[in-house]
Protein backbone atom coordinates (compact mmCIF):
# COMPACT_ATOMS: atom_id res chain seq x y z
CA UNK A 1 0.00 0.00 0.00
CA UNK A 2 2.81 2.25 0.50
CA UNK A 3 6.07 3.84 -1.61
CA UNK A 4 8.57 4.99 1.10
CA UNK A 5 11.80 6.91 0.23
CA UNK A 6 14.97 5.29 0.65
CA UNK A 7 16.28 6.48 3.68
CA UNK A 8 14.81 5.86 6.79
CA UNK A 9 11.22 5.23 5.46
CA UNK A 10 9.79 8.74 5.40
CA UNK A 11 5.83 7.87 4.19
CA UNK A 12 5.73 10.16 1.22
CA UNK A 13 3.78 8.13 -0.98
CA UNK A 14 0.82 6.14 0.12
CA UNK A 15 -0.79 4.09 -2.10
CA UNK A 16 -4.33 3.12 -1.90
CA UNK A 17 -5.83 0.25 -2.80
CA UNK A 18 -9.47 1.16 -3.41
CA UNK A 19 -12.05 3.80 -3.65
CA UNK A 20 -12.98 3.89 0.05
CA UNK A 21 -9.38 4.16 1.20
CA UNK A 22 -8.36 6.81 -1.08
CA UNK A 23 -11.45 8.77 0.25
CA UNK A 24 -10.34 7.90 3.78
CA UNK A 25 -6.73 9.69 2.87
CA UNK A 26 -7.86 12.42 1.17
CA UNK A 27 -9.97 13.31 4.26
CA UNK A 28 -7.01 12.84 6.20
CA UNK A 29 -5.14 15.16 4.58
CA UNK A 30 -8.26 18.00 3.78
CA UNK A 31 -8.78 20.47 6.52
CA UNK A 32 -11.31 18.17 8.70
CA UNK A 33 -10.71 18.44 12.39
CA UNK A 34 -12.15 15.32 12.87
CA UNK A 35 -11.93 12.19 10.53
CA UNK A 36 -14.31 8.89 11.58
CA UNK A 37 -13.84 5.70 9.71
CA UNK A 38 -16.38 3.17 10.32
CA UNK A 39 -16.48 -0.49 9.10
CA UNK A 40 -15.37 -3.97 9.45
CA UNK A 41 -11.49 -5.12 10.37
CA UNK A 42 -9.06 -5.54 7.21
CA UNK A 43 -9.99 -2.46 5.30
CA UNK A 44 -6.97 -0.62 6.29
CA UNK A 45 -8.50 1.81 8.78
CA UNK A 46 -6.21 1.75 11.34
CA UNK A 47 -2.90 0.97 8.98
CA UNK A 48 -3.75 4.79 7.07
CA UNK A 49 -4.26 6.18 9.93
CA UNK A 50 -1.13 5.35 11.64
CA UNK A 51 0.86 5.88 8.37
CA UNK A 52 -0.97 9.47 7.95
CA UNK A 53 0.33 10.49 11.47
CA UNK A 54 3.75 9.15 11.36
CA UNK A 55 4.02 10.73 8.13
CA UNK A 56 2.53 14.52 9.76
CA UNK A 57 4.58 13.96 12.51
CA UNK A 58 8.17 13.54 10.29
CA UNK A 59 7.27 16.27 8.08
CA UNK A 60 6.79 18.73 10.98
CA UNK A 61 3.34 19.53 10.13
CA UNK A 62 1.96 18.37 13.35
CA UNK A 63 4.23 18.16 17.04
CA UNK A 64 2.90 14.75 18.07
CA UNK A 65 0.91 11.98 17.49
CA UNK A 66 -0.96 10.33 20.50
CA UNK A 67 -2.39 6.81 19.71
CA UNK A 68 -5.17 5.38 22.08
CA UNK A 69 -6.42 1.77 21.32
CA UNK A 70 -8.52 1.07 24.42
CA UNK A 71 -7.72 -2.71 25.63
CA UNK A 72 -10.74 -4.39 26.83
CA UNK A 73 -10.90 -7.59 29.64
CA UNK A 74 -13.50 -10.20 27.29
CA UNK A 75 -15.20 -10.77 30.63
CA UNK A 76 -15.78 -7.57 32.34
CA UNK A 77 -16.20 -5.78 29.40
CA UNK A 78 -13.79 -2.96 31.28
CA UNK A 79 -10.87 -1.34 29.79
CA UNK A 80 -7.29 -2.07 31.22
CA UNK A 81 -4.92 0.98 31.12
CA UNK A 82 -1.59 1.27 33.01
CA UNK A 83 -3.15 1.80 36.30
CA UNK A 84 -4.04 -2.13 35.91
CA UNK A 85 -1.45 -3.63 33.22
CA UNK A 86 1.70 -1.46 34.35
CA UNK A 87 4.58 -2.15 31.46
CA UNK A 88 2.61 -4.73 30.32
CA UNK A 89 -0.15 -1.93 28.49
CA UNK A 90 2.77 -0.44 26.48
CA UNK A 91 4.35 -3.70 25.26
CA UNK A 92 0.87 -4.61 24.06
CA UNK A 93 0.26 -1.15 22.67
CA UNK A 94 3.61 -1.20 20.91
CA UNK A 95 2.96 -4.90 19.43
CA UNK A 96 -0.08 -3.02 17.96
CA UNK A 97 1.80 -0.65 16.21
CA UNK A 98 4.63 -2.47 15.33
CA UNK A 99 2.30 -5.33 13.17
CA UNK A 100 0.59 -2.33 11.30
CA UNK A 101 3.57 -0.44 10.27
CA UNK A 102 6.49 -3.13 10.15
CA UNK A 103 6.10 -3.77 6.54
CA UNK A 104 5.76 0.01 6.01
CA UNK A 105 8.33 1.84 7.86
CA UNK A 106 11.40 0.60 9.92
CA UNK A 107 10.63 0.13 13.46
CA UNK A 108 14.03 2.27 14.10
CA UNK A 109 12.22 5.47 13.49
CA UNK A 110 9.45 4.63 15.08
CA UNK A 111 11.59 4.06 18.41
CA UNK A 112 13.16 6.95 17.35
CA UNK A 113 9.65 9.57 17.23
CA UNK A 114 8.83 7.70 20.41
CA UNK A 115 12.14 8.28 22.27
CA UNK A 116 11.90 11.94 21.41
CA UNK A 117 8.11 12.24 22.64
CA UNK A 118 6.78 13.02 19.46
CA UNK A 119 4.64 9.59 19.07
CA UNK A 120 3.23 8.29 22.47
CA UNK A 121 1.05 5.61 23.17
CA UNK A 122 -2.02 6.52 25.89
CA UNK A 123 -4.69 5.16 27.46
CA UNK A 124 -8.57 6.86 26.87
CA UNK A 125 -8.45 8.16 30.47
CA UNK A 126 -5.12 9.99 29.74
CA UNK A 127 -7.06 11.97 27.01
CA UNK A 128 -9.73 13.58 29.62
CA UNK A 129 -9.53 16.71 31.30
CA UNK A 130 -5.97 17.84 28.97
CA UNK A 131 -5.96 20.31 26.05
CA UNK A 132 -3.70 19.08 23.01
CA UNK A 133 -2.01 21.63 20.63
CA UNK A 134 -1.02 20.42 17.32
CA UNK A 135 -1.65 17.43 17.80
CA UNK A 136 -3.07 14.46 15.91
CA UNK A 137 -5.03 12.33 18.50
CA UNK A 138 -5.80 8.55 16.88
CA UNK A 139 -8.28 6.77 18.85
CA UNK A 140 -8.71 3.20 17.24
CA UNK A 141 -11.82 0.75 18.40
CA UNK A 142 -13.53 3.35 19.24
CA UNK A 143 -16.71 1.47 19.53
CA UNK A 144 -15.44 0.23 23.31
CA UNK A 145 -15.44 3.74 24.34
CA UNK A 146 -18.51 5.29 26.03
CA UNK A 147 -19.97 7.92 23.93
CA UNK A 148 -19.83 10.73 26.17
CA UNK A 149 -16.45 9.47 26.84
CA UNK A 150 -15.63 10.23 23.74
CA UNK A 151 -17.10 13.51 23.15
CA UNK A 152 -15.05 14.62 25.92
CA UNK A 153 -12.14 13.78 24.26
CA UNK A 154 -13.38 16.08 21.70
CA UNK A 155 -13.49 19.36 23.91
CA UNK A 156 -9.85 18.67 24.48
CA UNK A 157 -8.63 19.30 21.31
CA UNK A 158 -6.45 22.56 21.14
CA UNK A 159 -5.47 24.64 18.21
CA UNK A 160 -4.04 23.02 15.28
CA UNK A 161 -5.27 19.71 16.15
CA UNK A 162 -6.57 16.89 14.43
CA UNK A 163 -8.71 13.25 15.90
CA UNK A 164 -9.08 10.39 13.80
CA UNK A 165 -11.29 7.91 14.75
CA UNK A 166 -11.78 4.24 13.99
CA UNK A 167 -14.03 1.67 14.80
CA UNK A 168 -16.13 -1.30 13.90
CA UNK A 169 -19.54 -0.61 15.10
CA UNK A 170 -21.23 -4.13 13.67
CA UNK A 171 -18.74 -7.18 14.04
CA UNK A 172 -16.94 -6.45 17.02
CA UNK A 173 -19.30 -4.02 19.28
CA UNK A 174 -21.07 -5.43 21.91
CA UNK A 175 -23.24 -1.89 21.26
CA UNK A 176 -24.01 -0.98 17.96
CA UNK A 177 -25.59 2.08 19.63
CA UNK A 178 -22.71 3.27 20.57
CA UNK A 179 -21.20 3.90 17.02
CA UNK A 180 -24.40 4.56 15.49
CA UNK A 181 -25.21 7.78 17.93
CA UNK A 182 -21.39 8.84 17.27
CA UNK A 183 -21.93 8.54 13.77
CA UNK A 184 -25.07 10.80 14.10
CA UNK A 185 -23.79 13.44 16.33
CA UNK A 186 -20.77 13.91 14.18
CA UNK A 187 -22.50 13.33 10.35
CA UNK A 188 -23.87 17.12 10.75
CA UNK A 189 -20.66 18.82 11.42
CA UNK A 190 -18.81 20.64 9.13
CA UNK A 191 -15.75 20.03 10.66
CA UNK A 192 -16.09 16.67 10.77
CA UNK A 193 -16.01 13.60 8.01
CA UNK A 194 -17.13 10.05 7.90
CA UNK A 195 -15.83 7.32 5.81
CA UNK A 196 -18.12 4.33 6.00
CA UNK A 197 -16.18 1.14 4.65
CA UNK A 198 -18.07 -1.81 3.95
CA UNK A 199 -17.82 -5.49 3.25
CA UNK A 200 -16.55 -5.25 -0.44
CA UNK A 201 -13.89 -3.05 0.90
CA UNK A 202 -11.94 -5.47 3.24
CA UNK A 203 -8.33 -6.18 1.53
CA UNK A 204 -6.25 -8.16 3.82
CA UNK A 205 -6.26 -11.60 3.81
CA UNK A 206 -7.60 -13.96 6.24
CA UNK A 207 -10.04 -10.92 7.55
CA UNK A 208 -13.44 -11.83 5.07
CA UNK A 209 -13.20 -15.11 7.19
CA UNK A 210 -12.90 -13.51 10.36
CA UNK A 211 -15.95 -11.16 9.96
CA UNK A 212 -18.34 -14.22 8.93
CA UNK A 213 -17.07 -15.82 12.01
CA UNK A 214 -17.54 -13.20 13.75
CA UNK A 215 -21.62 -12.65 12.39
CA UNK A 216 -22.24 -16.14 13.13
CA UNK A 217 -20.94 -15.48 16.54
CA UNK A 218 -23.40 -12.50 16.49
CA UNK A 219 -26.56 -14.64 15.08
CA UNK A 220 -25.87 -17.81 17.52
CA UNK A 221 -26.00 -15.12 20.83
CA UNK A 222 -29.43 -14.38 20.27
CA UNK A 223 -32.27 -15.84 22.88
CA UNK A 224 -34.15 -17.94 21.20
CA UNK A 225 -38.21 -18.32 21.77
CA UNK A 226 -39.77 -21.65 22.89
CA UNK A 227 -40.85 -22.18 19.24
CA UNK A 228 -37.57 -21.90 18.00
CA UNK A 229 -36.16 -24.53 20.17
CA UNK A 230 -38.59 -26.36 19.10
CA UNK A 231 -37.79 -26.11 15.44
CA UNK A 232 -34.38 -26.79 16.02
CA UNK A 233 -35.06 -29.63 18.26
CA UNK A 234 -36.92 -31.35 15.68
CA UNK A 235 -34.13 -30.66 12.94
CA UNK A 236 -31.80 -32.44 15.50
CA UNK A 237 -33.58 -35.78 14.94
CA UNK A 238 -34.30 -35.07 11.09
CA UNK A 239 -30.92 -33.75 10.58
CA UNK A 240 -28.13 -34.64 13.25
CA UNK A 241 -25.14 -34.40 10.94
CA UNK A 242 -26.44 -30.66 10.17
CA UNK A 243 -24.50 -27.87 11.63
CA UNK A 244 -27.29 -25.26 12.13
CA UNK A 245 -26.58 -22.04 13.76
CA UNK A 246 -30.08 -20.52 14.50
CA UNK A 247 -33.59 -20.69 13.53
CA UNK A 248 -35.54 -17.45 13.30
CA UNK A 249 -39.53 -17.69 14.21
CA UNK A 250 -41.16 -15.01 11.47
CA UNK A 251 -44.79 -15.61 12.51
CA UNK A 252 -45.13 -13.11 14.73
CA UNK A 253 -43.46 -10.00 12.14
CA UNK A 254 -45.42 -11.68 9.41
CA UNK A 255 -48.80 -10.56 11.34
CA UNK A 256 -47.68 -7.30 12.19
CA UNK A 257 -46.70 -6.21 9.01
CA UNK A 258 -49.59 -7.67 7.46
CA UNK A 259 -47.23 -10.13 5.29
CA UNK A 260 -49.53 -12.52 3.52
CA UNK A 261 -47.10 -13.45 0.41
CA UNK A 262 -46.51 -17.00 0.33
CA UNK A 263 -43.34 -16.43 -0.54
CA UNK A 264 -42.48 -15.30 3.01
CA UNK A 265 -41.50 -18.64 5.28
CA UNK A 266 -42.94 -18.76 8.85
CA UNK A 267 -39.36 -19.97 10.37
CA UNK A 268 -35.87 -19.06 8.25
CA UNK A 269 -33.47 -21.80 9.29
CA UNK A 270 -29.61 -20.68 9.40
CA UNK A 271 -27.19 -23.20 8.74
CA UNK A 272 -23.16 -23.20 7.82
CA UNK A 273 -23.02 -23.07 3.81
CA UNK A 274 -21.46 -26.44 3.40
CA UNK A 275 -24.61 -28.35 5.44
CA UNK A 276 -27.56 -27.18 3.39
CA UNK A 277 -27.63 -30.36 1.63
CA UNK A 278 -27.33 -32.43 4.71
CA UNK A 279 -30.62 -30.40 6.24
CA UNK A 280 -32.55 -29.92 3.14
CA UNK A 281 -31.83 -34.33 1.90
CA UNK A 282 -31.07 -35.24 -1.26
CA UNK A 283 -34.92 -34.83 -2.83
CA UNK A 284 -36.11 -32.23 -0.04
CA UNK A 285 -37.36 -35.38 2.35
CA UNK A 286 -35.48 -34.38 5.52
CA UNK A 287 -36.36 -30.68 5.48
CA UNK A 288 -39.86 -32.28 4.59
CA UNK A 289 -40.01 -34.15 7.77
CA UNK A 290 -39.27 -31.35 9.73
CA UNK A 291 -41.57 -29.23 8.53
CA UNK A 292 -44.26 -31.95 8.97
CA UNK A 293 -43.32 -32.78 12.85
CA UNK A 294 -42.94 -28.61 13.72
CA UNK A 295 -46.86 -28.57 12.37
CA UNK A 296 -47.66 -31.32 14.30
CA UNK A 297 -46.27 -29.43 17.56
CA UNK A 298 -47.46 -26.18 16.77
CA UNK A 299 -50.75 -27.17 15.60
CA UNK A 300 -50.95 -25.24 11.96
CA UNK A 301 -49.20 -25.46 8.40
CA UNK A 302 -45.81 -24.44 8.66
CA UNK A 303 -43.34 -23.46 6.01
CA UNK A 304 -39.79 -23.60 6.66
CA UNK A 305 -36.73 -21.88 4.56
CA UNK A 306 -33.30 -22.67 4.53
CA UNK A 307 -30.15 -20.77 4.03
CA UNK A 308 -26.42 -21.14 4.49
CA UNK A 309 -24.85 -18.49 5.91
CA UNK A 310 -22.59 -16.15 3.51
CA UNK A 311 -21.59 -12.59 3.93
CA UNK A 312 -24.20 -11.94 0.92
CA UNK A 313 -26.72 -10.03 2.44
CA UNK A 314 -28.94 -10.76 -0.66
CA UNK A 315 -29.31 -14.32 0.33
CA UNK A 316 -31.77 -13.01 3.28
CA UNK A 317 -33.88 -11.29 1.59
CA UNK A 318 -34.35 -13.32 -1.35
CA UNK A 319 -35.25 -15.85 1.69
CA UNK A 320 -37.94 -13.42 3.26
CA UNK A 321 -39.08 -10.41 1.24
CA UNK A 322 -42.40 -10.97 0.44
CA UNK A 323 -41.61 -10.21 -3.31
CA UNK A 324 -40.27 -13.29 -4.75
CA UNK A 325 -38.59 -11.83 -7.58
CA UNK A 326 -37.17 -8.27 -5.87
CA UNK A 327 -34.14 -9.56 -5.29
CA UNK A 328 -33.12 -9.72 -8.71
CA UNK A 329 -33.40 -5.59 -8.39
CA UNK A 330 -31.49 -5.30 -5.71
CA UNK A 331 -28.09 -3.63 -7.00
CA UNK A 332 -25.78 -4.11 -3.92
CA UNK A 333 -26.62 -5.08 -0.35
CA UNK A 334 -23.92 -4.50 2.38
CA UNK A 335 -22.81 -3.76 5.47
CA UNK A 336 -21.44 -0.37 5.48
CA UNK A 337 -21.13 2.14 9.04
CA UNK A 338 -23.42 0.86 11.86
CA UNK A 339 -26.48 -0.33 8.86
CA UNK A 340 -27.40 -2.63 6.51
CA UNK A 341 -27.14 -0.45 3.29
CA UNK A 342 -29.46 -1.83 0.20
CA UNK A 343 -29.41 0.01 -2.99
CA UNK A 344 -32.53 -0.55 -5.58
CA UNK A 345 -33.01 0.40 -8.70
CA UNK A 346 -35.32 2.98 -9.06
CA UNK A 347 -38.24 1.46 -11.30
CA UNK A 348 -38.49 -1.12 -8.59
CA UNK A 349 -37.95 0.87 -5.63
CA UNK A 350 -42.04 0.91 -5.03
CA UNK A 351 -42.67 -2.96 -4.48
CA UNK A 352 -39.03 -3.25 -2.87
CA UNK A 353 -40.67 -0.93 -0.23
CA UNK A 354 -44.04 -1.79 -0.46
CA UNK A 355 -47.58 0.34 0.47
CA UNK A 356 -46.50 2.56 3.51
CA UNK A 357 -43.34 0.50 3.62
CA UNK A 358 -44.13 -2.02 5.24
CA UNK A 359 -41.88 -4.37 3.77
CA UNK A 360 -38.83 -2.61 4.43
CA UNK A 361 -40.13 -2.22 8.03
CA UNK A 362 -40.54 -5.87 8.03
CA UNK A 363 -37.22 -6.61 6.81
CA UNK A 364 -35.51 -4.55 9.25
CA UNK A 365 -37.54 -6.25 11.55
CA UNK A 366 -35.53 -9.31 10.67
CA UNK A 367 -32.05 -7.66 10.73
CA UNK A 368 -32.57 -6.23 14.25
CA UNK A 369 -33.50 -9.62 15.51
CA UNK A 370 -30.64 -11.11 13.67
CA UNK A 371 -27.58 -8.44 13.67
CA UNK A 372 -29.20 -5.95 16.27
CA UNK A 373 -28.66 -3.15 13.52
CA UNK A 374 -31.30 -1.16 10.91
CA UNK A 375 -31.15 -0.45 7.23
CA UNK A 376 -31.33 1.78 4.65
CA UNK A 377 -32.90 2.01 1.49
CA UNK A 378 -31.42 3.63 -1.44
CA UNK A 379 -32.36 4.63 -5.15
CA UNK A 380 -30.27 3.04 -7.33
Amino acid sequence: MFESTSNNVVLKNIKTLNEKQQEFLNALRGKYIIVAAFGPTGTGKSLISLAYGVEQIISGKFSRLIICRPLIDITTKKELGPDILGELFYKISMSYIRDVLSNHIKWDEIKRLIDEGKISVVDSYFLRGRTFDKTIIFIDDVQHIPLESTIEMITRLGNGSKLILAGDPIFQADDAKNVEYLREILSGEKNAKIIDFSLTDIIRTGAKLGVKLLLEAKIRKRMLQDEERKAISIAKIHAPDAELITVLDLRDDKKKYEIKSQHTPDFLFIVKEPHMGRIIGKRGERISKIEEDLSDELGKDIKIRVIGLTLNVKNFIRAIHPVSWIHKHVIDADFVGSYIRIVVDKDNFGPFVGQRGIYVRFLESIFKKLFNIGIKIKEG
